[in-house]
């Protein structure tokens, strides 16, 4: 079956056109290129240089300054010689000597002997205190002693903190953090109590709260008691 090929499709009969397009756009670019006008580049005159021309440098004069030569002292006074008659008898001075027989005994005096100044050990952090301080009514060993501070510190801040004040000063509900330090001191005192909390009247509830604890029993550094710095914190629920 041989397949027809549509009239309008078959190239051929638009040869004369693409060739007449092709001569228009020969002729347009060759006029084009004639008609296209250039200009000489100038130069403008740079000048004579005078390459022997020298420069003239200033050389400041300057003066050496003489160093003051001090002035010599003068001569000591002679001292007054005084003339003795030949009959007249002088007292001649005589001198010790100071250098010692290795018979003889030399007395030492006692020495006295000076105390080391004790050595000032600084404050030390609850988490790498050697013995930390330990709560009233704590008892065991150093890490029994450890865990039964701070849970006693918890227990205190629940028992004494007023759980009411943070939903009457209308914070957003959810949790919230206070972060509390403070340090006993080498005689357990409580001191320097520090908080940071989202509302001022809680910092001030949080700091009178923690002023409250007991007298502890001070930590020790190498045998020592010394300051120790606890921090710990704690989540507040806002309903």
């Amino acid at each position: 079956m041989e397949i027809k090929k549509n009239p309008k499709s078959n190239l051929e009969n638009y040869s004369k056109i693409f060739m007449q397009i092709g001569l228009v756009l020969a002729l347009f670019v060759t006029y084009a290129a004639i008609e296209k006008k250039t200009y000489d580049k100038s130069i403008g005159d740079l000048g004579v240089v005078n390459m022997m021309a020298q420069m003239e440098e200033e050389i400041p004069i300057t003066e050496r300054a003489e160093p003051v030569k001090p002035k010599t002292p003068p001569p000591p006074a002679p001292e007054v010689i005084e003339v003795v008659e030949d009959d007249k008898e002088v007292e001649e001075t005589v001198i010790e000597s100071t250098e010692t027989d290795e018979t003889e005994a030399v007395e030492v005096e006692e020495i006295v002997e000076i105390a080391e100044a004790e050595e000032v050990v600084e404050d030390v952090n609850f988490m790498i205190i050697e013995d930390s301080p330990v709560f009233p009514g704590c008892k065991g060993d150093k890490k029994e002693l450890k865990d039964c501070f701070s849970r006693m510190v918890q227990k205190h801040f629940s028992r004494k903190f007023d759980a009411e004040l943070p939903n009457e000063l209308g914070l957003s509900s959810g949790k919230k953090r206070v972060f509390i330090g403070f340090k006993i001191d080498r005689e357990g005192n409580i001191v320097n109590v520090q908080a940071r909390a989202p509302h001022p009247k809680i910092k001030s509830e949080v700091i009178r709260v923690m002023k409250m604890l007991p007298k502890m029993k001070p930590g020790r550094q190498r045998g020592k008691p010394v300051g120790v710095s606890y921090n710990i914190p704690f989540s507040l629920l806002v309903e």
